[in-house]
């Protein structure tokens, strides 16, 4: 569950990022977070893992208090909390099943739990027989669907994807959205950021409109200006 209450965030360079945003987010819920650039979308998302701290307001996700929350509770807020980038950001001298290893492995998974774990989470994300490749041997789909999985890895609660199809033409951005929906039907609670307004209409989703720090629409379609 995510819970924003009259967040406000200004950097030290003067700039306003968000003005006393105010959002309630469902476990289970599929939701687009949409928006011009600048419009506080990739605030809301370092807000929500913990890597800046908001200026005023309060803040709740999977249990914890944002606002007030101590360093030794950080990794077990992040360990609820998938992360899916648009650079992918895997590590290019692993293999796919390396990478995912390693993610679990970072917080102290067990080798049985990542010997039963990998498997899984690779077929799920449709790459069960590209285990042993690197990511220059994949396409920019596949290893899209490889960041997936590593965010998948340590059963979060909670997936936030920032612009996850930005980097993939129309028919595999489409994948990687069924791929995220099939994902929330599991349980998921799914957030994807996006400024791709007709991905997002195509959904018929939850859609949250942020412009200039302020939540200015709350509804299934992305009216963009």
């Amino acid at each position: 569950m995510i819970r924003l209450n009259n967040i406000v965030k200004e950097y030290e360079n003067g700039t306003h990022a968000l003005r006393g945003v105010t959002m309630k987010i469902e476990d289970g819920e599929f939701v687009f977070l949409v928006g011009p650039s600048g419009s506080g979308k990739s605030t809301i998302i370092k807000l929500l893992t913990g890597e800046i701290v908001a200026n005023s307001g309060r803040i709740a996700v999977n249990g914890f208090n944002l606002m007030n929350i101590s360093d030794r509770q950080v990794p077990l807020l992040r360990r609820s909390i998938g992360v899916i980038f648009q650079d992918f950001r895997l590590i290019e001298k692993k293999t796919v099943y390396e990478n995912l290893s390693f993610a679990m492995r970072a917080v102290g998974a067990s080798p049985r739990l990542v010997r039963g774990r990998i498997p899984y989470v690779l077929e799920l994300v449709g790459l069960s027989d590209k285990t042993q490749q690197f990511p220059h041997e994949l396409s920019g789909g596949e290893q899209q669907r490889v960041a997936i999985a590593r965010a998948l890895v340590n059963n979060p609660s909670t997936i936030i994807a920032d612009e996850p199809t930005g980097n993939l033409d129309p028919s595999r951005s489409l994948e990687i959205m069924r791929l995220l929906g099939r994902i929330n039907e599991l349980g998921t609670t799914v957030v994807v950021v996006t400024h791709e307004r007709d991905l997002v209409n195509r959904f018929q989703k939850r859609v949250i409109s942020l412009e200039n720090g302020v939540v200015t629409g709350d509804g299934v379609s992305y009216d963009a200006k």
